[in-house]
């Protein structure tokens, strides 16, 4: 839970990434040895960050030291002199996690190391979780990881917040990675725990300082919109054992208006300061409004999603979209005028692996009385699922026929 803001803090002193992971593991190391003989200190992230800053800090002094000696000879030979320090930016924002994101988003990696090393950096996630997610292999991944780390150490990429121009070139990766960020600690795709809400709480936190930061930018508000959406259902989305609960059987109740109220807000400045048609981000919060704003499941304005997911579709082209908006035709026309959309996607092979699309084929064959097809999409889906709460619901469901 405490590793990428360890790392983060380590990277802030050291410059480095990769080194910072180092020093990220080596104080997690010392915890190992030294709590189980002196007991666990009342709090533990701060004494993993001050063991890791620690170790950086003497890190950075060895180089120091090493730099003075080097530039005493220099000055002797008359050979070189003090470099100006470069000023701070106009609008740069003290904020570790987020320096760490725009480093591992710089466009000198590419998009699928982008990703998987923010994902490791920031998500805490490991090489395994990470290839099942993008269904890569591991080894693919750690590649792709080890690459981008000696990438930025020989770019020597600052750790920083980017203005200007860099920023807006990276602002799309970052908010891809924030995104998946969330995602994976609201399903996760893998483990026995389906919530992993310390991701959620950092991908929100991220999205509202990168709001303030560029209050013109509209995809940057509704990202932060659809987040704020999405974690208000957090406390409903789990039954008493950690059991997955369907969108259809939460208790509204506990969904959390202050976070509904906070992406009203952040939408409504979406829209603001849009001069064009709504972006992804936009789309996917105002789809995400029409579920908060409905008391009942029965209120849902699925004719509204349906037509968003259209236009959603149309921005960004993408069978996962598509299934969605078959689902949300489904509720708006039938399960009858749904069927075809999703059969249409059994030849995709971006889903063929993917465990929600015979989860979404059993739901709506169960629907049209057809129980037995259904029973077998739900155990096809069950043998897909690598979470392991997600695959027992899914069994359940196909024990009950889809019922």
């Amino acid at each position: 839970m405490e590793f990428p803001r360890v790392v983060a803090g380590a990277a802030r002193i050291v410059r480095d990434v990769g080194i910072a992971e180092e020093l990220a593991q080596d104080a997690l190391v010392a915890a190992l040895e030294q709590w189980p003989r002196d007991g666990v200190p009342d709090n533990p992230g701060a004494w993993l960050m001050a063991t890791a800053r620690h170790r950086a800090v003497d890190l950075v002094r060895r180089r120091e030291t090493y730099a003075r000696k080097l530039a005493g000879i220099g000055r002797d030979a008359g050979l070189v002199t003090a470099p100006p320090e470069d000023p701070p930016g106009p609008d740069d924002i003290d904020d570790d996690l987020l320096r760490l994101v725009f480093t591992a988003c710089h466009p000198a990696l590419s998009a699928e190391a982008r990703t998987a090393l923010t994902l490791r950096l920031l998500g805490g996630l490991t090489t395994a979780e990470i290839a099942r997610a993008f269904l890569v292999p591991e080894a693919t991944v750690a590649q792709r990881i080890v690459r981008a780390k000696r990438t930025l150490a020989r770019k020597n990429v600052a750790f920083e917040v980017p203005y200007g121009p860099d920023r807006e070139a990276r602002l799309g990766s970052v908010l891809d990675v924030i995104y998946l960020i969330f995602n994976e600690g609201y399903a996760a795709t893998a483990g026995d725990d389906w919530l992993r809400p310390a991701l959620c709480e950092d991908a929100v936190r991220l999205a509202r300082v990168l709001s303030a930061l560029m209050p013109k930018e509209p995809e940057v508000h509704g990202l932060t919109a659809l987040l704020e959406f999405q974690a208000s259902r957090t406390a409903a989305r789990t039954g008493p054992d950690g059991e997955p609960v369907l969108l259809k059987d939460q208790n509204r109740a506990r969904w959390n208006r202050m976070l509904i109220t906070r992406g009203t807000a952040a939408l409504t400045r979406a829209d603001a300061v849009a001069s064009g048609p709504w972006g992804p981000y936009v789309l996917q919060a105002a789809i995400a409004a029409c579920h908060a704003h409905a008391y009942r499941y029965e209120e849902t304005d699925w004719r509204r999603i349906a037509a968003l997911y259209g236009l959603l579709a149309a921005r960004v082209p993408s069978p996962v979209v598509e299934l969605n908006r078959a689902v949300a035709v489904s509720m708006a026309e039938g399960p009858e005028a749904a069927l075809p959309l999703v059969d249409a996607l059994s030849a995709e092979p971006a889903l063929s692996a993917y465990h929600l699309l015979p989860s979404v084929r059993g739901d709506l064959l169960a629907r049209l009385g057809r129980a037995d097809e259904a029973r077998q999409e739900f155990a096809r889906a069950a043998g897909l699922a690598t979470n392991a709460r997600e695959r027992e619901m899914l069994r359940r469901r196909a024990e009950g026929a889809g019922g």
